[in-house]
Formats: C-alpha cells, sequence, structure tokens
C-alpha cells in the first residue's frame, strides 16, 4: 500500500497555455510525452463501493493496464491524502495485493457483482519539480472530460503530487504559480464528479455543515475542523458562482467569508495573533470584492418583489425601478464573477488552507478546556450583543445593523459550539436568536435598498416615483417588525443563559 498526498487545482482552459509559461514549469523535467488516460470506474448496482467510500477502476495507458484501489481521501482545502493499491490488470480483478483485511474482505465478496460505471479520458502531461533537494513534486496538467450514459462533464485541472517533502511544499508551489494563473483549490475528484454525473446529481450552492466539535478537542483543534468547513463552503460556491447564475452561490459564498471571519474573533485567544491580523484583513476585503451584487438581489427578491403588483396599483408602476436593478445586477454581477476568476482570489484560498494547515497546538492550547473556552467566548458575545442594545430607544438603521452583526456573531457562536451544550434550553435560544436575526435583516434590507434607491434617483428623476411608493409600501411593515424585534431581543439579551452546563 502507498498513501498518495496530493493538492487538487482547477485550472481554466484557457489558463493552460499560461501555467505552461511559467518559470517554474518550463524549467521542470518533463517526463515523457503527453499521455492519453482511459479510465473505467467499477461498482455495484447499488453502488455499495461508493457508499463505503472506495474506488475501483482500471486505466489503460499507452498498451498497458493498470488496477487501482483507493479508499476515502480526507480532502480540506484541496489537499488530500488517501491509501492506494495499484497492480497490473490482465482483465480480471485481483484484490489480493490490499493489505487492509476490512477492505480486501468486501472487494473479494463483491467481485462478482462489480461492473462498468462512468469513464473519465483525459490528456495528461507530466514534469517533476524539485524545488529545493529536499522536495520533490510531481505536477500533473488533465484536460478532458467525464462521461457517465448521455452526460458529459469537462475535466481541465492540475494536480500536485508529494513524492518527497511535505504537504507544505504542495502548498508554497501552488502559491508560487498562482501568482500568475488563476488556480481554484477543489475536494471533489474526478471520481465523485463521475458518480454525480452518473446519478444525475445537479450541483447546488454548499451551506455551512452543522458543526462537530466535541470537549476533547483542543480550542485550535476546533478551529481548525470549524475553519474547514468554512473553506470548503468558500472555495466551493467560488467554482459554484463561476459557471452559474444562481445568485444563492454569491450569497453563500459571503456567508462562509462572514462565517470565517467570526470564527477567527471567536477564536483570537487560541490562534496566533498574526494569523487573526492577516485573515481577519484579507476576508474582508474578499467580500468587498462581490460589490454589491447581493444588495441588488436582496432588492429585486425580497423588497421589490412583495410590492409587484401592489394593491390598487398598475403593475406597470414598478417596471422602470425594476428594469434599472436588473441592469445594475446584471453589471455587478458581471464584475464580481471577472473578480473571481482573477488569480489574487484563488491564491487568498490556497494561502488560507496553507496557514490553517501550518497551525499548532502549544501547551497552553492543548491542556485548554472547550467547554470552559466556549462559554467563556459566548459570554462575551452575548455581553457585547447587550451593550450594543438600547431598548425602546433604537431608531437609526446603522445602530439596528451594529446590532444585527452582534446577534450574527452570537449566532455564529452558539452554532459552533452547540454540541458541546446539546440542550433542549439551547435549541430554544438559538432558534430565537435566529429568528431576530431575520427580523433585523429585513430592517437592514429595506434600509440598504432605501438608500440605493435614493442614490439612482440623482441620475434618474423619472424612478422617483416608484422608488418613494416603494418606500412607503414598506414602511408600516417596517415600524411593526420594528418594534417586535426590540422586544424579542431585550428578553435574549437578558436573564439566565442556556450554556451554563456542558453535557
Amino acid at each position: 500500500m502507498s498513501t498518495e498526498t496530493e493538492l487538487k487545482l482547477a485550472l481554466a482552459p484557457d489558463a493552460v497555455r499560461a501555467l505552461r509559461r511559467h518559470p517554474l514549469v518550463t524549467a521542470a523535467e518533463k517526463l515523457g510525452n503527453a499521455q492519453t488516460l482511459v479510465n473505467t470506474y467499477f461498482d455495484t448496482p447499488a453502488l455499495t463501493l461508493h457508499k463505503a467510500r472506495i474506488a475501483v477502476r482500471t486505466r489503460k495507458q499507452g498498451a498497458t493496464w493498470l488496477q487501482t484501489v483507493k479508499c476515502a481521501a480526507n480532502a480540506v482545502g484541496g489537499l488530500s491524502s488517501r491509501p492506494e493499491w495499484e497492480q497490473p490488470y490482465a482483465g480480471e480483478f485481483d484484490f489480493s495485493g490490499v493489505d487492509a483485511t476490512a477492505v480486501r474482505q468486501r472487494l473479494e465478496a463483491l467481485a462478482g457483482q462489480i461492473q462498468p460505471v462512468f469513464t473519465t479520458t483525459f490528456k495528461r502531461e507530466t514534469r517533476r519539480l524539485t524545488p529545493s533537494p529536499e522536495v520533490e513534486i510531481l505536477m500533473m496538467i488533465d484536460q478532458g472530460h467525464i462521461e457517465a450514459g448521455d452526460g458529459r462533464d469537462p475535466i481541465s485541472e492540475l494536480e500536485l503530487e508529494l513524492v518527497r517533502g511535505s504537504a507544505q511544499d504542495l502548498f508554497d508551489l501552488a502559491g508560487t504559480l498562482a501568482e500568475r494563473v488563476p488556480l481554484m483549490p477543489t475536494d471533489r475528484s474526478k471520481a465523485e464528479r463521475g458518480y454525480r454525473l452518473f446519478l444525475g446529481t445537479p450541483d447546488a450552492p454548499r451551506q455551512a455543515a452543522k458543526s462537530t466539535v466535541h470537549p476533547r478537542q483542543s480550542p485550535l483543534d476546533a478551529f481548525r475542523a470549524l475553519a474547514f468547513d468554512g473553506l470548503q463552503q468558500w472555495q466551493e460556491n467560488t467554482l459554484g458562482a463561476l459557471v452559474h447564475d444562481d445568485p444563492e452561490y454569491v450569497h453563500q459564498l459571503r456567508v462562509a467569508l462572514r462565517r470565517l471571519r467570526s470564527l477567527i474573533r471567536l477564536f483570537r485567544p487560541a490562534l496566533p495573533d498574526s494569523f487573526v491580523e492577516r485573515w481577519t484583513e484579507v476576508l474582508r476585503d474578499t467580500a468587498a470584492d462581490l460589490g454589491d451584487t447581493r444588495n441588488f438581489d436582496v432588492l429585486l427578491d425580497d423588497i421589490l418583489a412583495p410590492a409587484d403588483p401592489a394593491p390598487l396599483m398598475a403593475a406597470e408602476l414598478l417596471t422602470p425601478l425594476r428594469e434599472h436593478a436588473i441592469a445594475v445586477r446584471d453589471t455587478a454581477r458581471k464584475a464580481a464573477r471577472a473578480r473571481l476568476t482573477h488569480a489574487d482570489h484563488g491564491q487568498r484560498i490556497l494561502g488560507f488552507s496553507a496557514d490553517i494547515h501550518r497551525l499548532s497546538n502549544d501547551a497552553l492550547n492543548a491542556a485548554a478546556d472547550l467547554t470552559a473556552f466556549a462559554r467563556l467566548q459566548l459570554n462575551a458575545l452575548r455581553k457585547r450583543a447587550r451593550k450594543r442594545f438600547t431598548g425602546g430607544d433604537i431608531l437609526d438603521p446603522a445602530q439596528l445593523h451594529e446590532l444585527r452583526v452582534s446577534l450574527k456573531q452570537l449566532r455564529y457562536g452558539l452554532e459552533a459550539f452547540r454540541p458541546l451544550f446539546d440542550t433542549k434550553a439551547l435549541k430554544q435560544y438559538l432558534g430565537a436568536v435566529r429568528q431576530a436575526q431575520a427580523e433585523l435583516g429585513y430592517l437592514n434590507d429595506v434600509a440598504t435598498a432605501r438608500t440605493l434607491m435614493l442614490d439612482w434617483l440623482d441620475h434618474a428623476p423619472p424612478l422617483s416615483g416608484p422608488t418613494h411608493f416603494l418606500i412607503g409600501w414598506h414602511a408600516q411593515q417596517y415600524a411593526r417588525t420594528r418594534r417586535r424585534v426590540v422586544l424579542e431581543i431585550e428578553t435574549l439579551l437578558t436573564g439566565k443563559t442556556p450554556w451554563r452546563a456542558g453535557r
């Protein structure tokens, strides 16, 4: 058995030429001519191997046939490490060389049932890079496609496989390449993509996963686990936003960046100051790079749509405002997509992944009690929100926005630490925080939309009528929501907390 450690990077087809011209690549040893690899993946009719996270494939490489068995990869930030067994293939499967007993026995029991499921066909260019005498890395450029039934999906990616050195060397090399070539880490293997194609599973925006922290973890270990999930949400929605118009990709991308910033603040006592300073700034700037795309989507879907058509109003009244908002939104989307394709964005994802992998526990951090740490941090978040709450005197939208931000940070903290305090009381409290945050979100959306629309009047006076109608249409609901949420928040920020005792 060998263990394969690789960093997988999405590579736009039109960027391949630039990659080949990179000084590191031109100076690298070319290992033969480009080869066409035809891989067939096998499974049972019930996809038993896929469910067990085992991949079985045959590969035709020139006149040579190989059989490969791979087990589940632990992939984060594009970096994966997994056991692999490879041997010649002579027309029949032979699993005797798989030295993991449970895996071998399962494969032998299923050998009579497995059949072809999908194929991958791609041309591979391989180069050997030796950035230093202690480091050796194979670089593979793969261009081709996946086929499953009538489905077909393109392949364009770069794989960096570690021969000698450390995982950090892979990140260092990828970071250098990404200075000139737009590269994006991806955790989705060719096999996973093939199964998705075979099953007809559509792409969908990736939401944050539920927290799996546990009391035996140190605060730094808990941060690392939560940050890797946020990183995957960031990179998957970035890749999705590049090929899909669904605005939810950009929304979930922004959510990922916001959650990561909140995590850094939440775990600040356990993190190096340099990490906190660098990534707080970079994540903020990355969110700003997306511009106002999300604000325009919200204006159209949540502010304008409910009022169109409004009772007793001609449906065409809001048409000029809607058309203007759509035009501005489409321009913003185009600009945001251009920023996502820029090499800087991929570099940030690579850098964040590398820095998370680089974090290590010191003696004090390793000995810290995560549950006690969580209580202290949740108390601090609640106290901060209470300071921003001034009861029924809150009238300024800016104050409401600041309160919303502090409640959102409390919510993220509760979601991060929820497994430590898995009680009915905490579940109810978290639900109430989410509800209050949603209502504050509506207030913020109305205020933001109002500012955007009034700004448009400077160069589009004909929009004055529909703009002021829309502002007035939401006025009553805005006032009711503000009164209600103030009472809800007062209850949340006073009295006992549900995280007094862990499991």
